[in-house]
């Protein structure tokens, strides 16, 4: 292996590796609801528009095994269970706010200032 390309793939594997883990469309927007309070999976299916009960499911389910959530059975009447987000996934907080700054910027600079933020 060429010295560039091993340089290339040590750089390419951690970002593939944390894409795995909180890529795709929904996750980041899940999280971000869990943080502001949603710890239901009925309210976190409300808060995100679009988002289906299936891929909901799927994805708590991924973001627990990748502790980034918990998820608590409550014994009562009802049964309820309950997401909470753990101290793991703090540590994203910081991208998810480079994240935000940078899709503000490039609305910004794709539809000009008078953008406004829609669903």
């Amino acid at each position: 292996m060429k010295k560039e390309h091993k340089e290339c793939m040590s750089a390419l594997l951690p970002v593939r590796d944390t894409l795995d883990v909180i890529g795709g469309k929904w996750k980041l927007l899940i999280l971000i609801s869990i943080w502001e309070g949603n710890k239901h999976f009925r309210g976190i299916e409300r808060s995100i528009p679009k988002l289906s009960t299936k891929v909901l499911s799927k994805e708590l389910k991924d973001m627990e095994a990748n502790q980034l959530i918990t998820r608590t059975v409550i014994n009562g009447f009802p049964v309820r269970t309950e997401y909470r987000h753990t101290e793991h996934s703090n540590t994203l907080k910081k991208v998810i706010m480079e994240l935000q700054n940078w899709g503000i910027n490039h609305r910004k600079k794709i539809f000009g200032d008078k953008s406004e933020i829609s669903n």
